[in-house]
């Protein structure tokens, strides 16, 4: 919008010659923080244009430009980030899962936006069930089911100032079908709910502060896209034995020892939590106490110190922990036929 008015001022100068001088003063009738985008949409630039004289007396004589005023329009702009430092490792049939994004209104004016996610994208091994997104009430970071606010479009679409972000989760159901190592990939988009399309299409009057709505670089619609992958794990346990009798040789008679040694193989890129191996204590024998091995250490059989094993007077157990895919653990205990 463009005003105009003449104002003339006198004002004292002391020279001898008339001089005929003109200068360009820009006045700002408000100044605001410098965005993403530059100056905020609604702001009012106004510029007034000065000529000004030597009088022949002594004096100045100024005159004043009419002033002209251009209020800033709305560049309407949005980026959509996965927060997600990697792949999130998941499980089949976990429900609940949460990929992060981060949205961040770019343009210059505040502005609310539409989102949606996709989860049957193209070039991934499965798509995930999508559930609902999810907006970091708290802000957070991290989701936090009961506080932050379940997204509905239409009712609660986000509205962010200039270079403002909020966290946004995508919770999606794994399909019990998911094998280990697949990937599944959701993206999150984010559109301007004045409009989007082309860089530089315009929509008069709809602009934050009055002015026109301009479509930026990114089109007013971003999205990007955050991955889970399946891990699983799995155990195969193998058991042998070797028989050393009392005479030297290798027969099952009373008063043998039998070493047990089981082997425990873990596969898959996913970990075992909490892994513990146990075996009971086979009729008919006596268990050789302090006998627990693990990979050739010995174990103590009190269930109350630091290591890994333990004897209840029934059951030898060796407590490995959390063990990814890929590994061995060997165990060997004794007892002696009766």
């Amino acid at each position: 919008m463009t005003s105009g008015l003449i104002h003339r001022a006198k004002t004292g100068f002391a020279g001898g010659k008339i001089l005929c001088l003109a200068s360009a003063t820009a006045l700002l009738a408000a100044i605001s923080p410098v965005q993403a985008a530059g100056t905020i949409a609604g702001t009012d630039i106004v510029n007034v244009a000065q000529a000004s004289y030597d009088d022949g007396g002594g004096g100045t004589i100024t005159v004043d430009s009419n002033p002209v005023t251009i209020t800033v329009d709305e560049l309407l702009d949005v980026t959509v980030v996965s927060s997600d430092t990697g792949d999130v490792p998941v499980s089949p049939g976990a429900t609940s899962q949460v990929l992060t994004y981060q949205v961040t209104n770019t343009g210059n004016g505040t502005e609310a936006f539409t989102l949606s996610a996709d989860t049957a994208r193209t070039g991934d091994d499965f798509d995930t069930v999508f559930e609902q997104i999810v907006l970091d009430t708290n802000d957070n970071g991290v989701y936090d089911p009961g506080v932050d606010t379940i997204y509905t479009p239409g009712t609660n679409d986000p509205s962010l100032a200039a270079d403002e972000s909020v966290t946004v989760f995508v919770l999606s159901e794994i399909p019990a079908a998911a094998n280990d190592a697949e990937r599944a990939e959701v993206e999150l988009s984010a559109v301007a709910l004045t409009g989007s399309g082309t860089p530089g299409t315009t929509f008069t009057g709809q602009g934050d502060g009055g002015g026109d709505a301009v479509v930026g670089s990114t089109g007013a619609d971003a999205g990007d896209s955050g991955f889970f992958v399946v891990q699983v794990a799995d155990v195969a346990l193998v058991k042998s034995a070797t028989i050393v009798d009392p005479f030297g040789g290798t027969e099952a008679v009373p008063g043998a020892t039998i070493t047990y040694q089981l082997v425990a193989t873990t596969s898959g890129t996913g970990t075992l939590n909490n892994l513990t191996i146990a075996d009971d204590i086979p009729n008919d024998t006596t268990y050789v106490t302090e006998s627990i091995t693990l990979e050739g250490g010995a174990l103590t059989d009190s269930d109350a110190d630091a290591d890994e094993g333990s004897f209840d007077g029934s059951q030898i157990a060796v407590a490995l922990g959390n063990i990814a895919g890929g590994q061995t653990r060997t165990i060997t205990f004794q007892v002696t036929i009766d």
